[in-house]
């Protein structure tokens, strides 16, 4: 048997913040001192090896000598308070539009998971999206004009297309903001979406790129341009936190986790 040592490639003030927050929930709902396996330290180290590595709760549980049912419950428990500190997308709109942000950027993208059942009327998969070619949950995102990432929402089955995911979790919030003058930049997917939702303008159907006028064509490349930046934001969360790559845990967690990872990357610097 080899030992070895190994290093949390995370700042040190997240664990703590994390820490704390987790102390807080034990003394919120009266836990006993003493009575847990692992301090608030130690647990918050296995839940943010989780969101970095996205390491086997097996694996994560015997590092820290408890065993596999009370790492999930670790786990779990470290994501619910990591996700009761996200801000609702009201909350965000309204510190948008004090700081005179000039405009947001709404993304989809496909959290891939295991294989999950549950058939739609057609008698095709719920929970598979054609256009990815796997199994997850579409996930909607809000992002600063220079990427920051600002808002994600709850997970819809990945069969769902982006533009009914928005009507479900964004699009009467963001109404209302454009009407403030805080408009939304996003992609072919969403066209129809409403007043204040820019979207490219799509050639007619069996028509070349060179079938859009002039002015249109330059208005497309503009909108690419300016939206670019926003699109690297689910990029940006599944590559620091490797745990939105693929989730093993069940799918209707897919939206906690998910805010979990937003509210530790505003920490990370």
């Amino acid at each position: 048997m080899v030992t070895y040592s190994a290093t949390l490639d995370v700042p040190r003030h997240l664990v703590e913040f994390l820490a704390r927050h987790l102390a807080a929930h034990r003394q919120r709902i009266a836990t006993p001192k003493g009575s847990r396996a692992l301090g608030p330290f130690r647990q918050a180290v296995l839940v943010l090896r989780w969101f970095r590595e996205r390491g086997c709760v097996h694996c994560l549980a015997r590092d820290a000598h408890i065993s596999q049912a009370t790492g999930y419950r670790y786990l779990h428990e470290g994501i619910d308070v990591l996700a009761d500190q996200a801000p609702d997308l009201h909350q965000i709109l309204d510190r948008c539009l004090h700081q005179g942000i000039a405009h947001t950027i709404l993304d989809g993208t496909l959290i891939t998971t295991d294989r999950i059942t549950g058939v739609r009327e057609n008698g095709n998969d719920l929970w598979f999206s054609q256009k990815h070619k796997a199994f997850g949950g579409n996930l909607q995102f809000l992002s600063a004009p220079d990427g920051t990432p600002l808002w994600v929402s709850d997970a819809e089955p990945g069969s769902t297309p982006d533009i009914t995911a928005a009507r479900i979790h964004a699009l009467p919030a963001l109404y209302k903001a454009a009407a403030q003058g805080l408009p939304v930049l996003a992609d072919k997917g969403y066209q129809g979406a409403g007043i204040g939702v820019h979207t490219p303008i799509k050639r007619p159907t069996g028509k070349s790129e060179g079938a859009l006028h002039t002015d249109t064509r330059m208005y497309n490349a503009l909108l690419r341009h300016v939206r670019a930046l926003g699109e690297r934001t689910a990029a940006e969360l599944k590559e620091r936190w490797r745990a939105l790559k693929h989730v093993t845990l069940s799918p209707c967690r897919i939206g906690d986790i998910a805010r979990a990872t937003l509210v530790l990357n505003r920490r990370w610097k």
